[in-house]
């Protein structure tokens, strides 16, 4: 009886040694071992695996990409306007060891990094530069905290500003320069046409002039279209050259 007591103590023994030796991890995670708080040289996984009971202590590193979302940033730009920024990045971990050993947190510091990028970097541009160059602002600020994170073991693929807050009295100001600058592209427009118009006008009086005939048919296809319209009552001019004979006939009548 006392044997079969012994066998069993250690069975359970073995189960939960087993129990706490037998780790798994999934194809997106690496186990990072510490044997006696040394460092093992290869993390471990994917797959199945076998850790020293009290021993090794496994910390999990997750390799797929993780969303960042940056909170809103108070930022004054260049030209002394004042800005609420938010953006969102993207980075994955291609040294787990380093992300484990190297920094504390690496979710906080890379957070920490990119708002105080964040902040650096747009306050170096001005309000029109942050408005319609932000593709160039976030290659600029990808590359400032890539650099940044890299010793951690960490791989920023993409930084992006979202939105961009102004003041309502900035906006309003804004809204007015867009109408004057439509104004001024209308004006402009006008006077393009009006000019090309006059350009046209001085080669038909051009032609006019070689070829007087031209004048005479314009007249009469004036006529055809005046002869179309539904009012009673037409006034057209009448050329001189057309009348002059009949002129110069009544004066010789009435000498």
């Amino acid at each position: 009886m006392a044997a079969l007591i012994i066998v069993g103590i250690l069975v359970l023994l073995l189960v939960l040694f087993l129990i706490s030796a037998i780790k798994v991890a999934r194809e997106y995670e690496r186990g990072i071992v510490f044997r006696l708080g040394r460092l093992l040289p290869e993390p471990k996984g994917p797959g199945l695996f076998l850790l020293i009971p009290v021993i090794d202590r496994m910390v999990k590193v997750d390799l797929r990409t993780i969303t960042l979302t940056i909170p809103p940033q108070e930022v004054i730009t260049k030209d002394n306007v004042p800005v609420r920024v938010n953006a969102v990045a993207y980075f994955r971990i291609v040294e787990p060891k380093n992300a484990i050993v190297q920094v504390e947190n690496f979710m906080v510091a890379t957070s920490q990094i990119a708002q105080t990028t964040l902040r650096s970097v747009l306050g170096q541009h001005v309000l029109d530069e942050l408005l319609s160059e932000r593709e160039k602002i976030n290659t600029i600020l990808q590359a400032i905290i890539d650099e940044a994170t890299s010793p951690w073991g960490i791989k920023v693929s993409i930084v992006e500003v979202k939105d961009v807050e102004i003041p309502s009295s900035m906006q309003r100001a804004m809204a007015r320069q867009a109408e004057a600058e439509r104004e001024r592209r209308a004006k402009v427009i006008n006077a393009e046409g009006e000019f090309q118009a006059s350009e046209r006008l001085k080669d038909a009086a051009l032609v006019i002039e070689k070829h007087p005939t031209a004048l005479q048919l314009r007249y009469l296809q004036t006529l055809i279209e005046l002869g179309g319209s539904q009012s009673t009552t037409i006034v057209f001019p009448a050329p001189v050259d057309l009348i002059r004979p009949f002129i110069e006939r009544a004066d010789r009548a009435s000498n």
